[in-house]
């Protein structure tokens, strides 16, 4: 049978490691999950009793392409509570999550091959979703010396402007957070040379003591991306949603129309109640127990062995050096796995240069679980220097 080029792509090895942690959850019963990018707390209590009353009160059908009204309302009163800009519903298309929207959007402002810019360590959904759609992918080389964000230097470098550039704060695999100035110059520099900028948002909400700023704040033209799924614990309920220019929306809502017919019906009206002040104390109460969970792993992971990790300013993750350990972060972390079945995400996902010596470790579970799967790593062998 015939398979296409596009879809030769590399596999986002978490799920390898996820599959390899239900296996040794059947046979051991004792997995610590610090591997997946999602918080271990279900859907805040409002968001759930707003599911529960839709199921008995509307017909949940499709809706429209682009999302209910009510709910494109209550994004664009959350960007303008939170970021101080001014959005319209109108402003706003809901998708089936980000990962829906990143589709659409790609289809949407780029051609087979435009050249778009990311960082690299990255999100690899970003770089393997372009690379299906035939577009050519430059990785910008940042290191902490940029807080593993990317600079208008970067760009000026480059010999041409790219069709795009993705820009994410607080970042994933790093927890970085894009300093406001920073933010606010690339998008101006993107405005003036035909670059759109999208601005991945998706952990706002997530930060602690570092302040998080919206491409928005300084340009229209850029993209904005948000979603319920990590300040709002909803991942698996599908919602994220683009903030978009005027030129950009008619060509979005009719890809989602084809792409997706709409997003999940129940899940718009779940997330409804996610944006209501009930939820979001709710909310800041799981951010309280991951900035414990940060101060517990910036003072045990240099213990362990662990010094060399970028600073987690927000998200739930810490970028951690192993190249003193390992030239093979895919079979160390299957090794560790094994041995004290703690799970981790190999570095190959997220760098596709120096992957290979780094992990991303995930402080979004309980703080007995982090300080447990910190005691179990100190006790293996496997965290014992080379040599």
């Amino acid at each position: 049978m015939r398979v296409s080029q596009r879809s030769s792509v590399e596999p986002f090895h978490v799920m390898e490691v996820l599959k390899a942690a239900a296996e040794r959850q059947r046979t051991h019963g004792d997995v610590i999950m610090l591997c997946a990018g999602q918080p271990s707390t279900p859907a805040p209590e409002p968001a759930l009793e707003a599911a529960v009353a839709a199921t008995t009160t509307q017909v949940l059908g499709y809706t429209e392409s682009n999302g209910i009204l009510p709910l494109r309302h209550a994004i664009a009163d959350h960007h303008r509570d939170t970021a101080g800009v001014d959005v319209s519903p109108d402003d706003v298309v809901v998708f089936p999550g980000s990962s829906g929207a990143f589709t659409a959007l790609f289809l949407a402002a780029f051609d087979v091959g435009d050249t778009v810019a990311m960082t690299r360590p990255g999100y690899p959904a970003y770089r393997n979703t372009l690379q299906a759609l035939g577009c050519e992918v430059l990785e910008l080389d940042c290191g902490p010396e940029t807080r593993y964000q990317p600079t208008v230097e970067m760009l000026d470098a480059l010999d041409e402007p790219p069709a795009g550039l993705i820009v994410a704060s607080p970042a994933n695999p790093t927890g970085t957070i894009i300093d406001a100035d920073v933010l606010a110059d690339l998008a101006r520099w993107c405005e003036e040379h035909g670059t759109l900028l999208v601005s991945d948002e998706i952990y706002h909400g997530l930060s602690y003591g570092r302040p998080t700023a919206s491409a928005w704040q300084t340009s229209r033209e850029a993209v904005v991306v948000g979603s319920v799924s990590k300040y709002f614990s909803m991942t698996g309920w599908r919602i994220g949603w683009l903030l978009a220019p005027a030129a950009l929306r008619r060509p979005l809502e009719v890809l989602t129309g084809n792409l997706n017919i709409c997003p999940p019906t129940v899940a718009q009206y779940a997330a409804l109640g996610a944006f209501t002040p009930q939820a979001g104390a709710e909310l800041d109460g799981h951010r309280e127990r991951y900035a414990a969970n940060r101060e517990l792993l910036i003072r045990r992971l240099p213990e362990i062995g662990l010094r060399d990790y970028a600073p987690p300013d927000g998200a739930f993750y810490a970028w951690c050096d192993i190249g003193h350990l390992t030239d093979d972060s895919v079979r160390w972390c299957a090794d560790l796995l094994a041995d004290c079945g703690v799970a981790l995400t190999p570095g190959v996902d997220f760098d596709t240069v120096e992957g290979h010596r780094k992990v991303r470790l995930s402080f979004a579970g309980s703080t007995a679980e982090v300080d447990e799967a910190l005691d179990r790593m100190a006790a293996s062998p496997l965290l014992r220097p080379r040599g």
